[in-house]
């Protein structure tokens, strides 16, 4: 299911169901009832909770944030440190360079067509991509430079191996907020909706309107909390667009794996 559709659905489902209770509300109020105001007390508390709500979503939506963006810079390093080795491996004779740069692309394939989609679906990174890896890295340290040119590029390629080494084990399909956080969310969210009924709200259509446009705010913010909650994103491989971009025959390859 989409998560577009999903968002709809939650929204919809959400103003729902408060214009129901509203309408419910309204029924069972008696006559004596005077809806026409709110204690003063009430109107401070409702806003107090607000804002407490506001701030504490807000600093959630930051570090969601923060981390997706951590995580994009990851993969953009690990793309670009390989995509360096293949051509720093250029002074090297035609056999060494040829292998060097299939192992790369066979690395490459792998992370692309077995490696994101464990990640994006919350499973742990296979054993193979660290081993393809670890070939890539004896191959180069093995071999030895023949000239001044191969000396000066033998240690930068070994970098270039270990940042790509660093950003593998950077990447976790770990999300960013604990259970509790959430449980916090949702029951701050259903909260903050259930005391605007405290507010004497009428039947009236600009009065229910408001009402349904800040619970579905609540729930669109609520959704962007829980979609950027998976840094690398929750199915497909978008998010390993630098390898594609960077590998473009490589990512061809995978794609018929």
């Amino acid at each position: 299911m989409s998560e577009w559709l999903v968002l709809a659905i939650a929204m919809a489902l959400g103003c729902a169901v408060v214009l129901a209770f509203t309408a419910i509300r309204h029924r069972r109020v008696t006559e004596e009832e005077d809806t026409s105001e709110t204690p003063d007390v009430m109107e401070y508390m409702v806003m107090m909770v607000g804002v407490v709500y506001a701030i504490v979503l807000g600093l959630a939506i930051a570090g969601v944030w923060e981390a997706r963006n951590a995580a994009e810079d990851s993969v953009r390093q690990e793309a670009q440190s390989l995509y360096e080795v293949t051509q720093r491996a250029d002074v090297y004779p035609g056999p060494v360079r040829d292998r060097i740069r299939g192992e790369v692309d066979a690395y490459v394939a792998h992370t692309v067509s077995v490696d994101w989609p464990r990640l994006t679906s919350g499973q742990a990174l296979s054993d193979e991509g660290a081993t393809l890896l670890a070939k890539l890295r004896t191959d180069v340290t093995h071999q030895s430079p023949a000239n001044e040119l191969q000396a000066q590029t033998y240690q930068p390629l070994l970098d270039h191996i270990a940042a790509a080494d660093d950003a593998r084990h950077s990447r976790s399909s770990d999300r960013t907020l604990p259970g509790m956080v959430w449980f916090g969310l949702f029951t701050g969210g259903v909260v903050t909706i259930g005391l605007i009924f405290t507010l004497q709200i009428r039947k009236s259509s600009r009065e229910l309107l408001l009402a349904g446009l800040f619970t579905a705010l609540i729930v669109f913010l609520l959704f962007l909390v829980w979609s950027f909650d998976a840094p690398y994103g929750r199915d497909g491989i978008d998010s390993a667009a630098p390898f594609q971009d960077l590998f473009p025959a490589a990512a061809l390859a995978a794609a018929g794996l």
